[in-house]
């Protein structure tokens, strides 16, 4: 895991500092296997975190005192550039009841060859790099992932236990190989999304906010643009921009309401991708202390379900 050292640095706390220090040595250690690990009370877990007495801490322990009075614990999730993916997907299987409707389409598995014939760029997506093995023809490789998707999806929604949910998705996020087609699945999806809201946005539809900020930056101005300069880059070199959030939300027809540690006490601690969701659309929360990392809270206490 590498940090880059920049001028901002020179601002950082040194706490902060200190900290990634030892998320370094902890997470090379041998839970790295892990990608989401397990549940620790989340108070106990802000205090282990956020020992210091800088405004920084103490926005952080009463951002996770908030967060304490609606859920019991809290995950790790493993911090490389996928962990956005990683604990929006793991939160939507955990709780997932039936298979959405978007996975149940027919054409769903054809997405790739469709896209393709239309569009010859993307045949410079890239593919995570698989071991010892000649790389087939791109639309038949994605549209592998696209059935792993489907598949973990109908199985863990199947499952009626919440135990015997939660043991599934403990084994499927500690499987690198499929873990990691499934965000291949996901940001193939968003590219999918992203498309459909150019075009539609071209031909004089409504579309939402986000989408002209995505495509109002230099570097993705248009979806291919997207593709190459930032989809390409997840998991790589970059994680999901707070814009992409909502492009992951739309993909999944999914609510990501995000608990935003550092904003704590502004209107923005609590930030909902979309902002107007649809109303039938599940929801799962995120917490984040720096709208680059996202863990996972769990166990919701008694009194909010009522």
């Amino acid at each position: 895991v590498a940090f880059h050292c920049s001028e901002e640095d020179m601002y950082r706390d040194a706490e902060e500092i200190e900290r990634e220090k030892i998320l370094l040595c902890e997470t090379s250690s041998s839970e790295y296997k892990l990608s989401v690990a397990p549940e620790m009370d989340i108070m106990e877990y802000c205090r282990k975190e956020w020992r210091g007495n800088t405004p920084v801490a103490k926005r952080m322990r009463k951002g996770y005192e908030a967060v304490a009075q609606k859920f019991a614990s809290i995950r790790r999730v493993r911090g490389d550039n996928y962990c956005a993916l990683r604990a929006t997907l793991f939160q939507a299987l955990s709780q997932a009841s039936q298979l959405p409707s978007w996975l149940q389409s027919e054409d769903f598995t054809m997405l790739p060859e469709n896209l393709l014939s239309k569009y010859d760029w993307i045949k410079q997506w890239q593919l995570k790099q698989k071991l010892g093995r000649k790389m087939g023809e791109i639309s038949d490789e994605i549209k592998e992932y696209l059935i792993l998707l489907r598949k973990k999806w109908k199985n863990i929604s199947e499952i009626k236990g919440p135990i015997e949910k939660q043991e599934a998705c403990d084994k499927l996020f500690k499987n690198e190989e499929e873990e990691y087609s499934l965000y291949e699945a996901l940001k193939f999806l968003m590219l999918n999304t992203a498309i459909e809201l150019y075009n539609d946005d071209k031909n004089g539809r409504r579309v939402p906010v986000f989408s002209w900020l995505l495509f109002a930056r230099d570097t993705s101005s248009n979806p291919r643009q997207l593709m190459h300069n930032h989809l390409n880059h997840i998991g790589h070199s970059g994680g999901l921009e707070q814009v992409e959030m909502f492009l992951l939300a739309y993909a999944l027809q999914y609510t990501i309401q995000v608990y935003r540690l550092y904003k704590y006490s502004t209107d923005e601690f609590i930030t909902l991708y979309p902002n107007d969701p649809e109303e039938d659309w599940p929801v799962v929360t995120l917490i984040t202390e720096d709208d680059r990392h996202y863990n996972i809270p769990v166990r919701m206490c008694q009194e909010t379900m009522l």
